[in-house]
């Protein structure tokens, strides 16, 4: 009986095609690049960017938030890389942990942001002029991204579905951050603190709420 086990699986694996280095790689941030690309298209066409965008790159609030978007979405690419592969042993903490950085370090940016403004401004800093729609625009901007990571990691056989699900959203709410920083000009770290971060975590829930359905193989 063992024998002709060995002997089918001998022939199931001559069928087989090798496997190409850094495949999945390649396809996941082939697949990043994508979405991305399509956020940037959409943005482009229903909200714009802004107008002073090239007067805007001189300032540091404009690179505070795109280093902040660009570092979550690396980690959580990354993570979500990891994820995909059948044999992930990945914890939830971990990915959360690998988030704090960044998180950490916009917060002692607002911290500082706030002891040299007086107490009556922080109101307009925390809410600025566009926070009922912001956290919306980031998570309805981060759809592209997501769909193209879920078909990626469906390539690439996940186990633990809802966390690679959560890895791909938090990836997804990043990059759409990072493209949506091209337009927002609040100029307030405590304002990208409290609603990206927040359009951020959305898209991170719905990315695992979608993966047991998405990615189920």
């Amino acid at each position: 009986m063992t024998m002709h086990a060995d002997l089918l699986i001998d022939r199931l694996a001559q069928d087989v095609p090798p496997v190409r280095p850094g495949g999945p790689s390649r396809l996941m941030l082939a697949a990043l690049a994508g979405g991305a690309l399509a956020t940037t298209v959409a943005m482009g066409l229903i909200a714009g960017f802004r107008p002073d965008l090239a007067a805007a790159m001189g300032s540091p609030m404009l690179w505070i938030k795109l280093g902040y978007a660009l570092a979550l979405c690396v980690i959580a690419t990354a993570a979500a890389l990891r994820l995909a592969r059948p044999e992930a042993r990945t914890p939830a903490p971990w990915l959360i942990a690998a988030a704090l950085p960044p998180v950490l370090l916009l917060a002692g940016i607002a911290a500082g942001e706030m002891m040299r403004s007086p107490v009556s401004h922080w109101p307009a800093m925390w809410l600025g002029g566009s926070w009922r729609e912001c956290p919306w625009r980031i998570l309805f901007f981060s759809l592209p991204v997501m769909a193209a990571l879920m078909l990626a990691m469906r390539r690439l056989a996940p186990t633990r579905l809802a966390l690679a699900g959560a890895a791909a959203g938090l990836a997804s709410g990043a990059a759409a951050t990072f493209v949506y920083s091209l337009h927002c000009a609040e100029p307030s770290a405590l304002f990208v603190l409290s609603w990206y971060s927040l359009g951020i975590a959305a898209a991170t829930g719905l990315g695992a709420l979608l993966g047991p359905r998405l990615l189920r193989w």
